[in-house]
């Protein structure tokens, strides 16, 4: 199952992909059940959705054409967005650090979060914002304290992340959370593949395209940290709730080490290529002195 969130005007709805071109509004065919996929997937209802939507039991007028609806994250309401860094030796070399051995953690406000083809816009005082094409996953159900051995099955899917960075913000304050959390800088979609869909997440081609050109490349085989160890390792530091984004890591090949550094323009189109997922695809701007 593929699925997303979408704006509506009584706010972000939940939906569901059926076929390639047409999003089904979960509040629509199902209104007595929770409204947001943070409280349905806390409710366990979400391989109910997929029973319903595999045998068609669903009303043809709460379908709508994808072309239709304007992306909301997957998860708008999210407690929290954990992400690592340097998960990736080749990201860690181009750096000339070495790749960190456990999870080195840090957070993504919530509040950057926004949708499949919403526009990324730099404030004026950031001179320097680059991309990071990532894979996340989202939580399922709340992990505690899990096992290696039992840490995916807390997963309920998979979906494609841009950690956008600010570098003056990020590298001048020597912490991470400013430049990391600016308004928009977390793109997140277009929509989430369920666990029994997308396979193995430690094995996904993922790619970085900026106007046309690859910029980042790579599997997530490639990970230091595996995705299992990833969850049961933030499982032991903080408490899981269903809908919590974990954000995997970047490949090497962001502006900041390009050699000249490369950043983000006014008018660029970034796209992250994650197998099994899509395109997420986003917009820049810069914002008005």
């Amino acid at each position: 199952m593929k699925w997303l969130s979408f704006y509506h005007p009584d706010g972000e709805r939940p939906g569901v992909l059926v076929g390639d071109d047409q999003v089904l509004d979960i509040v629509g065919q199902w209104p007595q059940w929770p409204h947001s996929w943070r409280r349905l997937l806390a409710a366990g209802i979400d391989k109910e959705i997929a029973r319903q939507v595999d045998a068609g039991s669903f009303e043809s007028r709460h379908i709508q054409p994808l072309s239709s609806i304007r992306f909301a994250p997957p998860v708008p309401d999210t407690s929290k967005v954990v992400a690592l860094g340097r998960n990736y030796s080749a990201h860690a070399a181009e750096q000339n650090r070495q790749a960190s051995e456990k999870p080195m953690l840090f957070a993504k406000a919530t509040s950057s979060l926004v949708g499949h083809e919403a526009t990324v816009i730099v404030p004026t005082h950031e001179s320097k914002p680059d991309f990071e094409a990532e894979m996340a996953l989202v939580i399922g159900r709340t992990a505690k304290a899990v096992e290696v051995s039992d840490a995916l099955s807390h997963v309920a899917g998979v979906t494609a992340f841009n950690d956008v960075s600010g570098r003056e913000a990020q590298f001048g304050d020597r912490l991470w959370f400013r430049g990391k959390g600016f308004d928009t800088f977390g793109p997140v979609g277009p929509w989430v593949v369920s666990s029994d869909e997308i396979g193995d997440p430690d094995d996904l081609s993922i790619k970085m395209f900026v106007n046309g050109q690859v910029r980042q490349e790579a599997r997530t085989a490639e990970m230091v940290v595996s995705c299992a160890e990833i969850i049961a390792y933030v499982s032991c530091q903080m408490t899981l709730f269903p809908g919590d984004i974990i954000v995997t890591g970047t490949p090497a090949g962001v502006g900041v080490f390009g050699d000249p550094p490369v950043f983000l323009q006014d008018g660029d189109r970034m796209e992250v290529h994650l197998e099994g997922v899509g395109i997420l695809a986003n917009s820049v701007k810069r914002e008005m002195g």
